[in-house]
């Protein structure tokens, strides 16, 4: 089959004190630290642990009903398996269609994640063990229970800190070759066990003060983080909207080193770039941003910014490269950090600007090219100077990964017309609860205006099943600039369709102008002028009876009144149909 271009068209995820993409763009833009001091996982100062470090707020909620999990499973079930479903739903969603339709269809899940540390919680009370807890924690139920509940193929990806777009890759290998019409792309990372960090500590990787400080002279190993989150991956011309179109993406592996298997190798990074931006046909002197791993290690940032410089910073570029790392907003989210590198770069495509590090004041000494001007750390909000991203990602152990990111030269969502923007725009919704669906509404009310296309793309995933959706309501949006409100309304919907009929009462049912507003609409005016055409032969202005002010006529004309009413309900049941409305009755 032939290629098709692939983008980011979906993306939901949970960051360190952020919910959702909005609140991350808030906190990432304003310069806040995603990461904090507290005892919601350990207490302070346990086992000499940093205390610092990036954790999503709760991690107790989940409907699992929703997903059709038995809940005493679902309690045994590690909380990164519960928020990648929340997340993989919303991610789909949020590309503009609704997950029910998918089911069954060509869809992978890859989902990249290298720990479970749930599962010493679930085997510590011998006794309790069961059945739920015996497959609750396993690494490979982070992907399976996805599938399950969406019907999907599937697939875990553990390399390390590199696992998310070891995944991505997977992904996007799957769609070119025609295995997959579409992807979920997850990674995941909670920090719910010290065991785990006390490891790292003994690494000699974590910082003692809990920030990631990359390619500072300051730096000293990197603040643990949570993340948990999910991009869906399309073919740019299935799309309803694009965050970002996917040029390349490769991966490549250390192999032997002798100074051993933790430590990075600056010749298969530098490999890794050549061979990704050379089968894209991509100049690297094109590239004005580069997304770094940059975790703040001495040997990690000294080794990467050695092969960035190798690649993309030739005598003859003109300009600096600007490079940075979300890390160093949110911490290091291991196994989830390319959901983190993703956020942050799809962001600087949609607004212009990329954000800026945090703790990063003075380049590191020893790394030249932060000081002899081929490379620059954006320590403040940047503008983009165009042509693609790279981020970069790895493992430790030496499975590297990139990938390439420009942004979509078409409009962000499809741009899908209306013929008559003049007319008010009516949004359909749905949603679990009546509170839910309100604030719904109420949000589209308060961030409004959209662009017509947001709402059409609102409108295709507003009426999902109502076995799951038991509310229905809708929102009149005035014409931009009318002064009027917006109207809403909410409501419970039965469980069994309520029955459609179409009434034509005829004499009795008319009034002035009947038609005027209805005339906007093409199918209607349509079929209203093909009738005047055959009653003007017999001396009738169906037009003028329908449009104008019927005081006017005389009463001789009365005779015609049922003949117009009967005429316009005949009209709407014709033009029902262009609007997939269909009788019972």
């Amino acid at each position: 089959m032939a290629e098709d271009e692939i983008a980011i068209t979906g993306f939901s995820a949970y960051f360190p004190q952020a919910n959702h993409l909005k609140e991350f763009k808030e906190k990432l833009y304003a310069g806040v630290d995603m990461v904090t001091d507290d005892e919601s996982r350990w207490p302070r100062g346990f086992l000499g642990l940093p205390s610092r470090s990036g954790k999503i707020r709760d991690l107790t909620k989940c409907d699992v009903r929703f997903f059709t999990v038995h809940p005493e499973f679902a309690h045994w079930t590690d909380p990164q398996v519960r928020l990648l479903l929340e997340t993989s739903y919303e991610a789909i969603v949020d590309a503009g269609y609704d997950p029910a339709m998918l089911r069954g269809r060509r869809v992978g899940v890859y989902v990249g994640v290298s720990t479970s540390e749930s599962a010493d919680a679930a085997s510590i009370n011998l006794e309790r063990i069961n059945s739920f807890s015996a497959i609750g924690s396993s690494r490979a139920m982070v992907s399976n229970l996805i599938s399950y509940a969406l019907d999907f193929p599937r697939m875990s990806v553990d390399t390390a800190c590199s696992s998310t777009f070891t995944a991505l890759h997977e992904a996007v290998l799957s769609l070119r070759s025609g295995i997959c019409d579409a992807a979920i792309v997850g990674g995941s990372n909670l920090t719910l066990n010290p065991s785990t960090a006390l490891k790292y500590k003994c690494l000699g990787i974590l910082s003692d003060d809990g920030a990631c400080k990359g390619f500072d002279a300051r730096a000293n190993g990197y603040a643990r983080s949570e993340t948990v989150g999910v991009f869906f991956l399309q073919r740019v011309s299935d799309a309803r909207r694009i965050y970002a179109k996917v040029i390349n993406v490769s991966t490549n592996t250390d192999g032997y080193k002798t100074v051993g298997i933790g430590t990075p190798s600056a010749a298969m990074q530098e490999k890794l770039l050549r061979q990704v931006y050379a089968d894209a046909n991509i100049d690297p002197c094109d590239v004005g941003y580069v997304e770094a791993h940059g975790t703040g290690t001495m040997a990690g940032d000294a080794t990467e910014v050695t092969a960035i410089s190798n690649v993309f910073c030739p005598p003859w570029r003109k300009g600096a490269l600007h490079i940075g790392s979300v890390k160093s907003n949110v911490g290091h989210a291991e196994a989830a950090s390319g959901i983190c590198s993703v956020a942050k770069t799809i962001l600087a495509l949609e607004t212009g600007t990329i954000a800026a590090n945090l703790h990063f004041t003075e380049p590191r000494p020893d790394i030249l090219a932060l000081h002899d001007g081929r490379i620059e750390v954006v320590d403040k909000p940047t503008a983009m100077t165009g042509g693609p991203i790279g981020i970069s990602s790895f493992g430790v152990g030496g499975t590297n990964a990139h990938v390439i990111l420009e942004p979509n030269k078409g409009p962000h969502v499809d741009s899908m017309p209306r013929d008559k923007p003049e007319l008010p725009r009516l949004v359909l919704m749905a949603g679990r609860t009546k509170d839910s669906l309100k604030r719904t509404l109420n949000n589209l009310e308060a961030e409004g205006p959209y662009p017509d296309s947001g709402y059409a793309l609102l409108n295709r995933i507003g009426q999902p099943s109502v076995d799951q959706f038991r509310y229905r309501g809708y929102a009149i949006v005035p014409v931009d600039g009318s002064g009027k409100k917006v109207i809403k309304e909410v409501n419970q919907a039965p469980f069994d369709k309520r029955p459609l009929w179409f009434v034509f009462a005829g004499m009795g049912s008319q009034w002035n102008g009947m038609a005027r507003q209805m005339m906007q609409f093409d199918a209607f005016a349509r079929s209203i002028y093909k009738s005047h055409d055959i009653l003007e032969r017999v001396g009738v202005d169906l037009l003028d009876f329908l449009t104008e002010d019927m005081a006017k006529h005389p009463s001789s004309v009365s005779q015609f009144v049922t003949v117009s009413a009967v005429q316009v309900g005949l009209l709407l049941y014709t033009s029902n149909f262009s609007w997939d409305l269909t009788k019972s009755y």
